[in-house]
């Protein structure tokens, strides 16, 4: 009994829905094709019947047909765009701004029955629509106001939909709609003329999305994918933000992208504030504000390299990791930690494979100030490191204390290497000098190995009375 009355209430109930719909629509094409109707006629019943088909859909939902009548006001609502976008694209009926304007309504409307009927479906297909509504209407001119304030509004309206309904996924539609369009017309229309403009619109979007993460609900028991969007579209956010403005701004001074990263570091570090500072779910506050502290560091990472040249950026990321290091042990933080180390290593990996130095006075030069920024900072790491106790911070720090040795031998050796390679280059020697300007040249190589050796053993012989000093088994170990 209960399948007969599924069948006959429900099955056969819908079989009849859409037989009655395909012979209504074979009619009209009929119609059309005969032109019994015109084109006034045509997009006069195209909207009547969409209007009527959102209203017949509430009858199944006043059933508890939820599915059904979402399907059935998903048809309604696709047929009233496409009546719209018929008006104005293929019959000239109505201008793009009486289209547009409609199709706001549109829009609107579906929003307000989504928030009413607590239906997340019914706001999809809002913005949909939304976002569909400028690559129906395009009229191939150049209308940036127009379109990114329409652009804006529906990210605001998304904004106040997930600030009162618990549909994350309706931010990432909301943000892959706005990147297609702005993409699709910067690549277009975009020149140098409207960097401000443009500049302005990009950082209203950001601002939206920047905010977004920290209003939104989050159910109980939530998907792990879609607890993740807000953390997954802060990142991506701030990383597109950032690509957005240096492609606008590098033309015309790069350096003032460096102050435009340490602009967003700030904006991060006070977002970071203010979701420590909110009372947010469990497991959420937590992962946005590392994230967001860790885009603020990002950001002044990479301000340096933009602002700075050659060694000086080496520089800048050692001063970076002794900052971080001193507040990462203020607040006994071991993520700054981490990230302090992380712009150690880059700041080592580009002394040692990258920075060419080309010194004429020995021991005071830059090299030698580069190297020994170097070395006071992985002194800290050691210092700090070993006050601690737990195992990982000593081994950190018995790895600092060796790198520490490796870079001043490299320091020093190369001051030896320099010294002597300009001892060498000195040598000119012509006709009958040349047995005696070999002599001088061999005997040149041998003071250098032999400085090599001294500096070396005096070295060791520091690091053994140190090792003793501090009875440090390990740093004699070093020594030999």
């Amino acid at each position: 009994p209960d399948w007969e009355s599924r069948i006959g209430s429900h099955w056969l109930n819908r079989i009849g829905i859409a037989a009655l719909l395909i012979g209504v629509s074979y009619f009209l094409k009929f119609a059309f094709d005969n032109n019994w109707i015109g084109p006034a006629g045509q997009i006069s019943i195209g909207l009547a019947a969409g209007i009527a088909i959102v209203i017949w859909s509430e009858r199944f939902r006043a059933k508890n047909y939820n599915a059904f009548s979402y399907s059935l006001k998903a048809v309604g609502i696709g047929t009233l765009y496409l009546s719209l976008w018929a008006a104005f694209h293929v019959y000239s009926l109505i201008p793009s701004s009486v289209a547009f304007a409609m199709m706001l309504v549109v829009t609107a409307a579906t929003s307000v029955m989504a928030l009413s009927q607590d239906a997340q479906i019914l706001a999809a297909f809002a913005l949909v629509g939304g976002f569909t509504t400028p690559l129906l209407l395009k009229t191939g001119e150049n209308r940036e106001v127009a379109l990114f304030t329409y652009v804006a509004i529906l990210d605001i309206a998304t904004l106040v939909l997930v600030a009162f309904r618990p549909w994350r996924r309706l931010l990432v539609m909301s943000y892959i709609g706005t990147l297609v369009l702005y993409l699709g017309w910067y690549w277009t229309f975009y020149n140098r003329g409207p960097l401000e403009l443009t500049l302005a619109y990009a950082s209203l979007f950001f601002a939206i999305f920047a905010i977004a993460p920290l209003i939104t609900l989050q159910p109980d028991g939530e998907h792990p994918v879609l607890a993740a969007i807000p953390a997954v579209l802060a990142f991506v956010n701030a990383g597109v933000y950032f690509l957005e403005a240096y492609a606008m701004i590098q033309e015309v001074n790069k350096v003032n992208m460096a102050w435009f990263a340490l602009a967003l570091a700030a904006v991060y570090i006070f977002l970071s504030r203010l979701v420590h500072a909110r009372k947010m779910a469990a497991g959420t506050s937590e992962i946005l504000y590392y994230l967001h502290l860790a885009l603020a560091i990002g950001f002044i990472t990479v301000a340096i390299p933009i602002r700075l040249d050659a060694h000086w950026i080496t520089i800048g990321w050692f001063i970076e990791a002794g900052v971080l290091l001193w507040i990462a042990n203020r607040v006994h933080s071991d993520f700054l930690n981490a990230f302090a180390l992380g712009a150690l290593v880059l700041g080592v990996t580009r002394l040692l494979a990258i920075d060419n130095f080309h010194t004429t006075q020995l021991v005071f030069n830059l090299r030698m100030a580069t190297f020994a920024v170097a070395v006071a900072v992985l002194g800290a790491v050691a210092w700090f490191g070993a006050k601690r106790e737990d195992e990982t911070a000593r081994t950190i720090s018995a790895v600092a204390v060796v790198a520490l040795n490796v870079l001043a031998l490299i320091a020093l050796s190369r001051e030896v290497s320099d010294y002597y390679l300009r001892q060498m280059a000195g040598f000119r020697p012509t006709g009958h000098q040349w047995k005696g300007a070999y002599l001088d040249y061999h005997n040149l190589e041998i003071a250098r190995d032999f400085t090599y050796s001294a500096l070396w053993m005096a070295y060791g012989a520091m690091l053994m009375i140190v090792g003793f000093l501090r009875r440090s088994a390990f740093v004699r170990w070093q020594a030999l």
